[in-house]
């Protein structure tokens, strides 16, 4: 969409406006997919893809954005796994979101404080999480480690917030704990152009051309803790990795020393 501010900005608050509808409908339709299957579904999948398919909406009606996914798609016999994702944008949350698979996410509190959207997040089964306070730390990871038992997928941002360059913060070793201490595979997943999604300090939708590249899987089986750094080193090379190649296949070059715009 060409750059005329006066359009983007009517453009974007109309896009607003519809999201918000979309979210209020939506939340019911969670709502009784989780009382007709929750039952049955312990890992929630069937209400954690109705959630999730409503991002795919919210994406559709945005003008703005697209989203491709590329590699192999994980099938139903490959759950449950640890996926870890580069984090690049407030925006992450819902274009990831267009993924065909449901898994169990850790964000802050603060998301599921927002009206509707946050009690469609506790449906379909996601864990907040209070940056800062280990107490609540603790208790999301018991959380997502009760996810696994149960057979459902969780998805974390290792850097644990949204880096304000193009270079990846450092990663934390949660993800990596958890997949060790359950014996299941990380999944590494590299997120290119979303940066532009939402511009830093503006409402104002920027054009995001969002690539999701699924990695191989990473067996942790017979690893031990003592090899978490190693690990943790190994997925945050990877997908830095596949980052710059996506960088250079789609036109993009990340200079790390350049802000978010």
């Amino acid at each position: 969409m060409r750059d005329i501010p006066l359009l983007r900005g009517i453009a974007s608050f109309l896009v607003w406006v519809v999201w918000q509808i979309v979210v209020v409908v939506w939340t019911p339709v969670v709502g009784i997919a989780l009382l007709l299957t929750g039952w049955w579904d312990r890992p929630r999948w069937i209400a954690g893809r109705v959630f999730r398919f409503g991002a795919r909406i919210l994406i559709a009606l945005n003008p703005f954005w697209s989203v491709r996914v590329v590699g192999d798609v994980p099938d139903r016999s490959f759950h449950p796994f640890v996926a870890v994702a580069n984090h690049e944008s407030l925006a992450d949350i819902i274009l990831i979101g267009w993924l065909p698979w449901d898994m169990k996410w850790l964000s802050k509190t603060s998301i599921f404080r927002v009206p509707f959207l946050g009690q469609m997040m506790r449906m379909a089964g996601d864990v907040g999480v209070e940056r800062g306070d280990a107490g609540s730390r603790g208790a999301s990871y018991s959380a997502l480690r009760r996810w696994l038992r149960r057979g459902a997928s969780i998805m974390i941002f290792p850097e644990g917030t949204r880096s304000r360059t193009a270079e990846m913060l450092p990663f934390r070793n949660g993800a990596f704990r958890l997949a060790i201490e359950t014996g299941l595979p990380i999944l590494p997943m590299a997120v290119h152009g979303t940066r532009t999604a939402i511009r830093k300090g503006s409402m104002k939708f920027g054009n995001a051309d969002v690539v999701v590249r699924i990695l191989d899987p990473v067996p942790t089986e017979g690893i031990d803790v003592k090899d978490l750094n190693d690990l943790r080193a190994a997925v945050r090379r990877d997908i830095d990795e596949a980052r710059a190649a996506l960088a250079i296949e789609y036109g993009t070059t990340y200079d790390p020393a350049a802000p978010p715009p």
